[in-house]
């Protein structure tokens, strides 16, 4: 898809949308699409786009996946997950229902915000404001988009970890077939299945973890916090995506951000990253921030989250 076809898309569904950059080399950001955000080089997107979530409204009776570079809350499961507040997993509304407003703007430069009031499996409510401070670099065959992800606590109640979880969590899509694989700098002891086995699609090779994206098979693996970067490759476009998070801020701690059932506690698995690889023929490279043992009223939890595009299709 072109850029010129997504913003139109954007039109006919009448939702809001900002161009950080060119609309030839730079993001696209859904302002009333979950804030998402889509890369562009060369007019081309590269992000996985669903065009019945550009145009449609999810609701109660499904959810429609935007693609694109989403900010979730973490967990996702557990007890302190934040998609099963109903005890089925569905998108929190205040999410999907967000309308972010932008707050700063120039040639190269965002940032956009939005009030998103959580529950957790629990019933513990949350009130926040999600935000999302974008800057890109264009260099040949290059783009370069950082992005201070970060969820301020607007209670005014003082949560302890045993209430309350919570980390901005960036899931980054695109479309995957045969050839499409992550490598990471890492050993097996760095991984962890959050689904089924993944054995089948990982191996090792001169100190690298490679995983194959290809679709064969639904998994996803989480990534401790000494793995530096995680690198998405899809060699029938030459695309490289490598995306580093930033070390987090003093006090703050990685979390277990599974997918579990909501009557289980999480775990002490620090995830730094995440792949996550679909039979539906699309794959996410994601990145996590962290969590203090109290959150108290105005507490921002951000990471830092670099992503460098190379297309030299």
């Amino acid at each position: 898809m072109n850029a010129s076809e997504l913003i139109e898309l954007f039109r006919s569904g009448g939702k809001r949308f900002l161009v950080v950059g060119s609309s030839e080399n730079g993001i696209i950001a859904g302002l009333d699409l979950e804030g998402r955000l889509y890369a562009v080089m060369n007019g081309k997107v590269l992000n996985r786009v669903n065009p019945a979530a550009v145009t449609g409204i999810s609701s109660r009776a499904g959810y429609l996946n935007p693609g694109g570079d989403g900010l979730w809350p973490a967990p996702e499961g557990t007890t302190k997950g934040y998609q099963y507040a109903s005890g089925e997993w569905r998108v929190p509304p205040g999410l999907t229902g967000a309308r972010f407003l932008v707050v700063e703007q120039d040639s190269h430069h965002a940032r956009i915000e939005a009030e998103i009031d959580l529950i957790n499996a629990e019933g513990q409510g949350i009130p926040t404001i999600f935000g999302r401070d974008i800057t890109v670099e264009v260099k040949p065959e290059t783009l370069t988009v950082k992005v201070i992800e970060s969820i301020r606590y607007l209670g005014t109640r003082s949560l302890m970890r045993n209430e309350c979880l919570l980390a901005p969590w960036s899931l980054c899509q695109f479309d995957c077939g045969p050839g499409c694989e992550v490598i990471l700098p890492a050993d097996n002891a760095e991984l962890w299945d959050l689904y089924e086995p993944s054995n089948d699609c990982r191996y090792e090779r001169n100190g690298m973890i490679h995983l194959k994206t290809d679709s064969s098979q639904r998994w996803q693996v989480g990534i401790g916090p000494n793995v530096p970067w995680i690198e998405f490759h899809k060699p029938a476009e030459s695309l490289t995506v490598r995306r580093s998070a930033l070390p987090l801020m003093a006090g703050q701690k990685y979390i277990d951000i599974a997918d579990a059932a909501p009557d289980i506690a999480p775990l002490d698995k620090e995830t730094r990253y995440s792949v996550y690889s679909d039979t539906g023929s699309f794959m996410e490279i994601e990145a996590v921030g962290g969590c203090p043992d109290v959150v108290e009223p105005g507490t921002e939890l951000s990471v830092t989250i670099i992503t460098e595009y190379q297309n030299k299709g």
